[in-house]
């Protein structure tokens, strides 16, 4: 990477997670710098060397995070602020055009390209990092959580599934007479890791419940918080978790209302602060390259 992406890209990423883990949130000041910065480089290098190649690279490494973005933050993984950082990211970095090319080179001598890299890191250390920051939240506040876990599993939606898995456990034991060996094992499998997702599902809903929901005033509140019950107002929902992230203009209508003595604060879900796992991803990157998961191919 040339030395002024990567100082970039780090100045982005310390600054970002040290005012998501402080706030919660990422300035978008912060974002839109770094996809400011890809796109003027990229032109900059444009024009010096007479060749698109820079910002065709930097186009597609921005759309490639884009469309990941968007899936993680319309399934509620990410804030809008983690989905703006990564695109950022994604437009400094950029991807090796074209794509052909990466077909006549030995990765397992020169590696994937660096944004790849840095893609399946991300993965791998969100994963760590959001079930360690979970489990630390869990050992902190153990009695509410198993109190709250205790309660779910007393809930009429929760009792039905219980029900439909205890039922598919039974028809899995039966089915253990008629299947050979191979088969066995896979049922068996599929089985536990149903079981476990289940109970997994339970688990994280009792976090988000006694962990990460809080009442703050409206005055409090930034673009893109995540509501955790609907607001109405004579019938009509001001705001609710469909949103998806609450707008300037709604945030505005609830201060109002506020205002007129119609609502005091609103519930919101805080999410985990993402943004320090993509600088733990981007230092591996850095340092090992592909060098690490290569090593178990």
């Amino acid at each position: 990477m040339e030395p002024i992406i990567l100082l970039i890209c780090l100045a982005g990423l310390i600054v970002g997670s040290i005012t998501d883990l402080k706030t919660r949130e990422v300035p978008d000041w912060i974002n839109y710098s770094l996809m400011f910065a890809g796109f003027g480089i990229a032109i900059i290098y444009t024009i010096i060397n007479q060749n698109f190649q820079y910002l065709i690279e930097s186009i597609i490494g921005f759309g490639f995070f884009f469309a990941i973005a968007l899936v993680m933050y319309y399934t509620g993984q990410w804030g809008g602020g983690d989905s703006k950082m990564i695109m950022g990211l994604g437009a400094l970095i950029g991807i090796t055009w074209p794509i052909t090319s990466w077909f006549n080179i030995d990765f397992y001598t020169n590696g994937f390209p660096f944004l790849l890299n840095f893609l399946i890191y991300s993965i791998v250390v969100g994963a760590t990092y959001g079930l360690l920051w979970s489990s630390v939240l869990a050992i902190i506040n153990r009695k509410k959580l198993i109190k709250e876990f205790k309660r779910l599993l007393k809930t009429k939606k929760i009792i039905f599934y219980k029900k439909i898995l205890i039922a598919i456990l039974i028809v899995g034991i039966i089915s253990q007479i008629f299947v050979d060996k191979n088969f066995k094992i896979f049922i068996l499998t599929m089985i536990m890791i149903l079981g476990i997702t289940f109970y997994l599902f339970i688990y994280i809903k009792s976090i988000e419940k006694v962990c990460m929901l809080k009442m703050v005033s409206p005055e409090k509140l930034t673009i893109g918080d995540w509501i955790a019950d609907d607001v109405k107002i004579n019938g009509k929902i001001i705001c609710g978790p469909d949103d998806l992230g609450i707008e300037e203009d709604q945030i505005k209508k609830l201060i109002e209302l506020k205002k007129k003595g119609k609502i005091k604060e609103i519930l919101i879900k805080e999410g985990i602060p993402f943004v320090p796992s993509f600088l733990i991803a981007f230092l591996i990157t850095l340092f090992f390259g592909s060098k690490l998961f290569l090593h178990f191919l």
